[in-house]
């Protein structure tokens, strides 16, 4: 890996379920592989529903069965200067990857994927806000998280 610090941003609707889940994942993941201090890595919203509220209830409680450490933390909005600051923005449904292409232009959408495409998959991280299962979703990011740091260890 190069010494510069691969970005990664996570973005899903509100910033408090998904997004957040697969922030605080990669995180823990590139900790557990000693590459913490070569990783930078956040989450964002699309919409401005929850800005200023911290991860779901249901987040902070799959994170805790997994050992996965987090942070409180305030959602935000994506922002123009995003489309900038990332090497990877990674939206976890298709409607994210199109909100993202709509608002930080076409430029970004060369670094944006979904979550699951890095594990070889066409399908969304399910919204766990409307599913209310939020253990399936951790399912999805954590092999989506997974796949998404083989890649860039390959790259290396």
């Amino acid at each position: 890996m190069s010494e510069q610090a691969t970005r990664i941003l996570f973005v899903c609707h509100g910033n408090i379920c998904r997004s957040p889940m697969a922030e605080f994942v990669m995180k823990d993941l590139v900790r557990k592989h000693g590459l913490e201090n070569l990783f930078l890595i956040a989450s964002a919203a699309t919409s401005t529903e929850e800005i200023g509220s911290d991860i779901h209830w249901g987040t902070r409680r799959v994170l805790t069965e997994h050992g996965i450490p987090f942070a409180p933390r305030s959602a935000r909005r994506l922002r123009a200067d995003d489309a900038v600051a990332w090497d990877y923005i990674v939206g976890m449904d298709e409607a994210n990857v199109r909100n993202i292409g709509r608002m930080l232009g076409p430029g970004a959408l060369e670094r944006t994927s979904k979550l699951l495409a890095f594990a070889g998959r066409t399908d969304d991280v399910a919204d766990p806000w409307y599913t209310g299962d939020f253990e399936t979703t951790y399912r999805d990011v954590l092999e989506g998280c997974t796949a998404l740091l083989e890649r860039i260890e390959g790259e290396a």
